[in-house]
């Protein structure tokens, strides 16, 4: 298969260090990856700087394959660097540009940290919106987070909770909800997928008197992608669709904004999590958690959440026949 492409993210995060630990475990098996970041920083295991994403494919059983973009100033461990910046986002503009040319599988993100990149003058709130500038398909990006236990899609992302759900319409929600469907059959293989749509009120409104959201925006929604042949289910009470007994009954779920989506999966399966952005043109997952700066370079960092983002990334590419 192609190799993927990883980019280096916070450089003073800990994607240096999940990515060389993730290099160790895979560098047998696969799936084969490049990095793109500074060669000359200290990433304890062996490195090969190649030109080409494909050179990665001889050197990456025995070397950390490294496409050599050096840093305009020193990383130290657990202080971001607004003179980063501009590495941070041209690690990412290579990477989408290496997989829309067909010469890398897809793209798996190191975690950024936003807060940097506002300050250098960042307009996107995340990598989602980015992603969705560089490499969109004529449809809003959407972000899925998953694990072998959960599949969920937050409608509204980052934006401050009075901001989103002033927003939320029935157009919104099916728009959401048929990128999903289209995205579980093309890329995980689920022929019908189903999918549950989650209230927003407390017990999904109880019949209105908690809040008519359910009555004048989800059921509509969820009415009109009946009618369109997608299996969309409730609107489910939030606070028990999430259970074990519940999971099994459908596919993926419809969240209405970040947090009803984020903490389920977080709360089940923190260390497997992947972000997938569907509505792309390439593929492309991240690990589910953050640059975690209090522990960069203290050699804690666990590597599990961007292991399971390459082997997904991975399969997706097999999917797609990019093998």
């Amino acid at each position: 298969m192609k190799p993927l492409i990883l980019t280096m993210g916070e450089p003073a995060g800990i994607g240096s260090e999940i990515t060389a630990q993730a290099w160790r475990l895979l560098r047998l098996s696969g799936p084969c990856f490049a990095l793109i970041d500074d060669a000359e920083r200290d990433f304890g295991v062996p490195i090969a700087r190649i030109t080409e994403p494909k050179d990665a494919i001889a050197a990456f059983a025995d070397a950390l394959p490294i496409l050599h973009r050096p840093l305009v100033a020193p990383v130290v461990p657990g202080r971001p660097n607004l003179a980063h910046a501009r590495n941070v986002i041209s690690a990412i503009e290579e990477a989408v540009a290496f997989a829309k040319s067909g010469r890398a599988a897809g793209v798996v993100t190191n975690p950024i940290q936003k807060a940097s990149l506002t300050a250098a003058g960042f307009p996107h709130p995340g990598h989602t919106e980015f992603l969705g500038e560089l490499a969109g398909t004529g449809v809003p990006p959407v972000m899925m987070l998953a694990c072998p236990e959960l599949r969920v899609v937050p409608v509204t992302v980052h934006e401050a909770l009075a901001k989103a759900i002033a927003r939320l319409n029935p157009a919104l929600i099916m728009e959401t909800t048929r990128i999903v469907d289209a995205a579980l059959k093309r890329d995980f293989g689920i022929a019908a997928p189903r999918l549950a749509i989650a209230g927003l009120n407390p017990h999904a409104g109880e019949a209105g008197t908690m809040g008519r959201e359910e009555i004048d925006i989800i059921a509509p929604a969820i009415a009109a992608l009946r009618a369109e042949g997608i299996d969309a289910r409730g609107p489910m009470p939030p606070d028990t669709m999430f259970t074990a007994l519940a999971r099994p009954g459908y596919d993926a779920a419809i969240c209405l904004y970040h947090d009803q989506a984020l903490i389920p999966i977080k709360t089940i399966d923190m260390a497997g999590g992947v972000n997938v952005t569907l509505g792309l043109s390439i593929i492309r997952t991240s690990p589910d958690h953050g640059t975690a700066l209090d522990i960069a370079g203290k050699g804690l960092a666990d590597p599990a959440s961007l292991i399971a983002a390459i082997r997904l990334a991975g399969q997706l590419a097999e999917k797609r026949g990019l093998a």
